[in-house]
This record gives C-alpha cells, sequence and structure tokens, in this order.
C-alpha cells in the first residue's frame, strides 16, 4: 500500500487537499467516493512516514476524546469516524479519520486500524485498545487514554517551563556581560588609564576581559551554541558518553532532582494504566521503559522488570534500584498487600505532580534572586575596578 497525496472536489464544488493510504490510483478514487469526494488530481510520495504520519498532540488528546464520549453514547464506530471525518478542523484530522474510515470498513479492528498509523498512535495506546476491544472495555480504555495524555501533556508544559526559565535568565545575563564588556567598559577603562598611576590587578584584569570580547567576540558569543551542538552530536555517536550526560542531567542542582522526578510521574502513569486496563506488569514495565529517554532511568526500569520476571515483587524490583523514593516504594507496597495496585500508582502519580508543582515554584522563585546577585557581583566588580584607580588619583592630589 502506497501514500497518495490528492486533490478532489465535492458535490459543492469545494476543492479538498489531503493524503490518503491507497492500493494505486483505482483504490484512492474508490475511497475518496465514499467520502463523496471527486478525485482531480494524484501523485504518490516517495517518503511515506515523514509524510503523513504527524498530528499535534492537542489533536490527538480531541480526537480520543471525542472518540470515547461518542462510543459512550452507543455510536457505531463507522458513523462515528464519518462524523470526525465531515466536522474535522484539520486536514491532518481529517485525512487521519477518512483512513480509519476506509480500513474498518474493509474489516480491519480499531487497533488495527490504529497500528497501521504507528506515527500518529504509539505502539501503547494501540496495545491498550486491543486490550479494551477483548474486554468490552473499549470506552473506560479510552478514557483513561485521554487523561493519561492530558497529563502527559500538562507534564511536557511543565518541562518546558522549567527549561526555558533558566535559560531565558542565563541570555539576558549573557546579554548584559557582553554589553557591559564591549561597550561600556572600554569607554570607562580608556578615562581611567589616561588618568595615569598604577593600575591595580582587578583592573588589569577587567581590562583583559573586556580586550577579549572586543576583540575576539565572534569566538566567545558562539562558544556556547557550538559546545551544546558538539555534546549533542558526541551523544549521538557515543553511548558510553550518552550515559554520562544522562546521569549529570538528573544531578544538576535543583532542576536535575524535578527532571527525574517528572521522568517518574510519567513512568509511575503509565504503569498505572497498562495496569488498569488489564496488560500484565512485566509488558506495562516495558512500555515504561519505552516512554523514558533517559538511560540511566531506562536501564533501572529494564533491571527491576528482570527481578521481578524473576519473582521479586514489584516494590522490591524497584527498590533494589534506588529509582523511587522511600515513600513511593511504600505506597506500592501497600497496594501490593491491600490488592489496589492501581490505586497506589494513581496516588503516586497525583503525589508526584503536587511535588512538581511545587518545586519548580520553588526554583523559579530561587532564580530571581540569584539573578540580581549574579548582575550585582558584576557590577560591582567593574564599580571596584574602576573607581579604585580614581580614588587612588585622587587621594594622591590630596596629599600633594
Amino acid at each position: 500500500m502506497a501514500l497518495y497525496r490528492y486533490r478532489a472536489t465535492d458535490a459543492a464544488g469545494h476543492i479538498s487537499k489531503g493524503e490518503m493510504d491507497a492500493l494505486n490510483e483505482f483504490d484512492l478514487e474508490s475511497q475518496l467516493k465514499k467520502n463523496d469526494l471527486e478525485l482531480i488530481h494524484s501523485s504518490p510520495l516517495k517518503d511515506k512516514h515523514h509524510a503523513v504520519h504527524r498530528l499535534a498532540r492537542r489533536d490527538l488528546i480531541n480526537f480520543l476524546f471525542q472518540l470515547e464520549m461518542l462510543f459512550r453514547a452507543g455510536v457505531p464506530i463507522l458513523a462515528i469516524l464519518g462524523d470526525l471525518r465531515d466536522t474535522a478542523e484539520t486536514p491532518k484530522v481529517k485525512n487521519l479519520c477518512a483512513n480509519l474510515y476506509e480500513k474498518i470498513d474493509s474489516g480491519s479492528t480499531i487497533s488495527e486500524s490504529f497500528a497501521a498509523n504507528p506515527g500518529i498512535f504509539p505502539e501503547l495506546v494501540t496495545n491498550l485498545i486491543r486490550a479494551g476491544e477483548g474486554t468490552g472495555q473499549l470506552p473506560y480504555v479510552l478514557q483513561e487514554i485521554v487523561n493519561s495524555l492530558k497529563w502527559q501533556d500538562e507534564l511536557a508544559s511543565k518541562t518546558k517551563q522549567l527549561l526555558m526559565y533558566p535559560a531565558f535568565v542565563t541570555l539576558v545575563v549573557g546579554s548584559v556581560v557582553v554589553f557591559l564588556m564591549t561597550y561600556l567598559v572600554p569607554q570607562i577603562i580608556g578615562f581611567v588609564a589616561n588618568m595615569g598611576g598604577t593600575i591595580p590587578l582587578q583592573t588589569k584584569l577587567l581590562i583583559w576581559v573586556s580586550d577579549a570580547f572586543v576583540n575576539y567576540w565572534w569566538l566567545i558569543i558562539p562558544a556556547p551554541f557550538v559546545l551544546a551542538f558538539l555534546l549533542i552530536l558526541l551523544s549521538k555517536v557515543n553511548p558510553r558518553f550518552k550515559r554520562m550526560m544522562h546521569a549529570a542531567l538528573l544531578r544538576i542542582p535543583y532542576i536535575g532532582i524535578i527532571i527525574k522526578k517528572i521522568i517518574l510521574a510519567r513512568v509511575s502513569d503509565t504503569l498505572g494504566l497498562t495496569y488498569r486496563t488489564g496488560i500484565p506488569v512485566l509488558d506495562g514495565l516495558s512500555y515504561c521503559s519505552s516512554v523514558t529517554s533517559n538511560i540511566v532511568v531506562k536501564e533501572a526500569i529494564n533491571q527491576a522488570r528482570a527481578d521481578i520476571a524473576n519473582g521479586a515483587s514489584i516494590s522490591q524490583g524497584f527498590a533494589a534500584q534506588r529509582l523511587f523514593p522511600s515513600l513511593v516504594i511504600r505506597m506500592i507496597k501497600v497496594g501490593e498487600e491491600t490488592g489496589d495496585l492501581a490505586g497506589s500508582l494513581k496516588n503516586i502519580s497525583y503525589f508526584y505532580n503536587r511535588d512538581i508543582n511545587d518545586s519548580i515554584s520553588r526554583v523559579q522563585a530561587l532564580i530571581e534572586p540569584t539573578l540580581t546577585i549574579v548582575l550585582g557581583l558584576i557590577l560591582g566588580w567593574i564599580m571596584m575596578a574602576v573607581l579604585g584607580p580614581i580614588y587612588d588619583t585622587i587621594s594622591k592630589l590630596k596629599l600633594s
């Protein structure tokens, strides 16, 4: 099956553009006719995965939410997809609905039609849908998926918020330093040098730094970005170095702790989601390993999974890796003893969510006075380096 880009028209003469899987151009025309569209032009796409399999997280959440609500109302799947296709606000969602409609109408199950679009629906979502079909609890599974995706979207926003704020502060401080060293300091230093006399050490150091910025700004300014690019490149080609970088990321003061909490929060949510929908714990841990990109956490989850497969309890498996805090281990152990592991995992996600919010607020509150102190120290150093020689000169004039 190939992917085609097409232009078609409906009965009212409105032009519609999109992409659709089809065996050939005749199959494409047949599928479009089922959607009340008349093919005008089509062309096959060379790279199927790059061209079609992309959907914004918010669009995916809205699609699954509407699917869940209409399922609960008892609407048949083909009628649901037909309605969503006709009312879709974006071409990608419209094409997705048309694609799923065609596959299900041809005899595929919902999970099979989802699996045919791996770039849109992650493997975890597809397997959850398959479990929901098998147990007859598809609306409940869809609800759990939507809640989880919404929560993960909030976590992603918090992660961006956590990383962007320090980056912005660093950019501001760097811009101020560059301005001072390239524009303001040379003018002041020129005045101080013309006064004569002995130049103190802090003034010589300021002159040296300022000259370095003036003469080599083209090398100093891009240096942090070049260094970051080299670190990323080296991480891609050297797995050992990549693991060292991931471990160092979790040890960054204040920020590293929050990043670790965000990763573990998503792991807890994924494990709880799979467990509540009937997927075995070992399979759920495999999905937990796949949802995190941090190698250190991934290795710990895989080792915990191996221990559990060899007979250890979930709490023992996680405790042996020192991955979760003792409070979380205790909550998992209580869930195992009471038979309410799903509830314990849900409480862990709630615990992490509150803790992450509080931690981000504390870090942001700490960054603002830190910025003030750093700028104050820089300005204080400049004032000492400039005013020191001036004071010495004035003192000599009074003595004479």
